[in-house]
C-alpha cells in the first residue's frame, strides 16, 4: 500500500524536455523529503535532486544544476522533476525515494521502481 511510483520517461533529442512524476500512495509526500536519483547504464547510482518535505530545501547535482527543477503538489501527492536542456550524459533510470523529516539525506524509507530516460538523436 505504501509505494512511490514514477512515470513521465521516454526517448528525447539532445535539447529536448521531459516532466518526470513521482505519485506516492500509502502515505502523504507532505511529512517527507524526496530525493530523485538516477543510475546510468554500467555507473553507481547518484543522487540528482532532493527537496525536503517544507519546501525549504532544496538541492541539486551539480552537472543539472539550472537544467533541472524540482517540485512538489501536495495536494495531488506528487513530486515533480522538470528536466531541460536535456544531454546524452543525462540517460539513466530515473527513480525516486522519500524519507520521513524535513531534511534531504541519504536514508529512505521509500523507494519507486525507476523510469528510463533516454536522451538520444
Amino acid at each position: 500500500q505504501l509505494q512511490l511510483v514514477e512515470s513521465g520517461g521516454g526517448l528525447v533529442q539532445p535539447g529536448g524536455s521531459l516532466r518526470l512524476s513521482c505519485v506516492a500512495s500509502g502515505f502523504s509526500l507532505n511529512d517527507y523529503s524526496i530525493t530523485w536519483f538516477r543510475q546510468a547504464p554500467g555507473k553507481e547510482r547518484e543522487g540528482v535532486s532532493c527537496t525536503s518535505s517544507s519546501g525549504a530545501k532544496i538541492n541539486y547535482l551539480g552537472s543539472v544544476k539550472g537544467r533541472f527543477t524540482i517540485s512538489r503538489d501536495n495536494a495531488k501527492n506528487t513530486v515533480y522533476l522538470q528536466m531541460s536542456s536535456l544531454k546524452p550524459e543525462d540517460t539513466a533510470v530515473y527513480s525516486c525515494a522519500a524519507q520521513f523529516g524535513d531534511i534531504c539525506s541519504s536514508n529512505m524509507d521509500y523507494w519507486g521502481s525507476g523510469t528510463l530516460v533516454t536522451v538520444s538523436s
